[in-house]
């Protein structure tokens, strides 16, 4: 088992505590930057999804919404060369958050969560996505299939994922975050944070709620798990804004984060 594996695995032991507080603002590497406490909740082991309850704080929430409101643009797709292109499976729009004090604590309470032993490097850069009426993410992965998005310099494939929910307007409706091939929880009290009208055959369908987030990990073994695709549920009404925050198995070259040095890392286009 890879290290990274079975910090997962304590992890999510660590995980069926009621209430978990993040670190507390002493704890922090970056200054003035106060972790909210959260509350995790374990929807599944195998493969690991753990549902965080007040992950991003409001000022956070709303510190995101007006740094990129301006930078939106269609969301694109990557194909088995690595060409990013429009597809009629992702309709909505995406914008890489502005980076500054507040997504740099954002970052770190992502790193914190996962343990001590992932590097900032290993983070990519965080990507908002709005989804307005009609508008949804068909069935995917997180993880790449393909070679080309999957070298050394991408920092080989997505490890984990986050998805946290922004914005929810007051006339939302839809727009969950659905895994169809997770096994539904039986306890009622799931019912504050997935849709339990969803049939119990179809999966679990996460709800867009403002400051809650989703985490689960992509790889075992190093490879992709099937059992964690999913989809942006349309939006029938109204806006849902979300941040996805991805973790790579190894740093990411400057090419693709911005603001780390490629020191050690090789250049080449070889495979992780």
């Amino acid at each position: 088992m890879k290290l990274f594996e079975g910090c997962y695995l304590i992890a999510s032991l660590i995980s069926t505590a009621a209430h978990v507080a993040a670190l507390d603002s002493q704890a922090s590497l970056t200054p003035d930057c106060a972790h909210p406490p959260y509350t995790v909740h374990l929807l599944s082991l195998e493969p690991l999804v753990i549902y965080i309850d007040n992950f991003l704080t409001p000022p956070e929430r709303e510190h995101l919404l007006q740094t990129s409101a301006s930078a939106f643009t269609d969301s694109q797709t990557a194909d088995q060369d690595g060409t990013q292109s429009l597809r009629n499976t992702r309709r909505s729009k995406s914008a890489t958050a502005y980076r500054d004090a507040v997504t740099r604590c954002i970052e770190e309470r992502a790193l914190l969560f996962q343990g001590y032993d992932i590097p900032h490097s290993h983070l990519e850069p965080l990507q908002l996505v709005r989804y307005h009426a009609n508008e949804t993410y068909d069935l995917h992965t997180d993880w790449f299939t393909a070679p080309a998005q999957t070298t050394r310099s991408h920092g080989g494939n997505r490890l984990t994922s986050f998805f946290a929910y922004v914005k929810a307007s007051a006339d939302i409706s839809g727009g969950g975050t659905t895994f169809p091939l997770l096994d539904a929880p039986k306890d009622e009290r799931w019912c504050e944070y997935i849709d339990c009208d969803t049939p119990f055959d179809e999966g679990v369908t996460f709800l867009p709620i403002p400051g809650n987030a989703v985490f689960w990990v992509n790889l075992v073994a190093g490879r992709g798990d099937q059992r964690v695709i999913h989809s942006g549920s349309v939006v029938t009404s109204g806006e849902k804004v979300g941040l996805n925050i991805w973790t790579r198995e190894g740093p990411l070259s400057s090419r693709f984060r911005g603001d780390i040095s490629d020191e050690d890392i090789d250049e080449d286009e070889e495979e992780l």
